[in-house]
């Protein structure tokens, strides 16, 4: 019997570990590749190398995999810490470019088109994604936020802002992925930083 912690567990757990980001990767590769009903732990584990049988074992069932793979993608675009200090909007916007410019780009609309579904599991991750991003805006909004201000009316106003501001920045996100010789990135989100910039006031009239 192996001892807790000794080196025959520890390289035990190494293997495990490694089998499970190889399984990953390969299934956020064809995800991206052909969507989630078109993979099946076949193709996984042809792309990883890892047998079929391991995915099961480490995942349970396909909706485990896929929520692991979606929580891995949401994790590393936009990790839990992210909004423990208040970004400004240059950087929201800078991130938003990172990710056009990422190969994680056509898995995150996969993943809407999947969350648009009946996929319970799918819809819960991206509705925690969407909602992080826009409570990042609010708080960044909030601080800006006139001393004059009514704050049950201005939280309500900045909550509408900040979806509207999450819709524009996924929208130009969607166009420079479909249409990317059409569509200047750099000068979109500056376009709408500074229109942004230049109407804040009118977020709480």
């Amino acid at each position: 019997m192996i001892a807790v912690n000794s080196p025959g567990q520890r390289r035990i757990d190494e293997i495990g570990d490694e089998s499970r980001r190889r399984i990953l990767d390969a299934a956020e590769e064809l995800f991206a590749e052909r969507g989630f009903d078109r993979t099946s732990f076949v193709d996984i584990a042809k792309r990883s190398g890892i047998s079929r049988g391991s995915i099961p074992w480490h995942f349970k069932n396909k909706d485990g995999l896929v929520m692991a793979v979606v929580e891995r993608v949401v994790g590393r675009i936009w990790p839990a810490e992210r909004y423990e200090s208040v970004p400004s909007l240059t950087e929201v916007f800078a991130e938003t470019a990172e990710l056009l410019r990422s190969g994680n780009s056509a898995l995150v609309f996969m993943i809407l088109v999947e969350a648009l579904s009946d996929r319970g599991v799918v819809h819960e991750q991206y509705r925690e994604f969407f909602a992080r991003r826009r409570e990042g805006i609010e708080v960044l909004l909030r601080l800006r936020r006139p001393a004059t201000a009514d704050p049950e009316k201005a939280a309500e106003q900045e909550r509408t802002a900040a979806v509207t501001l999450n819709g524009a920045l996924l929208g130009i996100h969607l166009q420079a992925l479909v249409d990317p010789e059409n569509v200047d990135l750099d000068a979109a989100l500056v376009s709408i930083a500074t229109m942004f910039d230049r109407n804040l006031a009118d977020v709480w009239r």
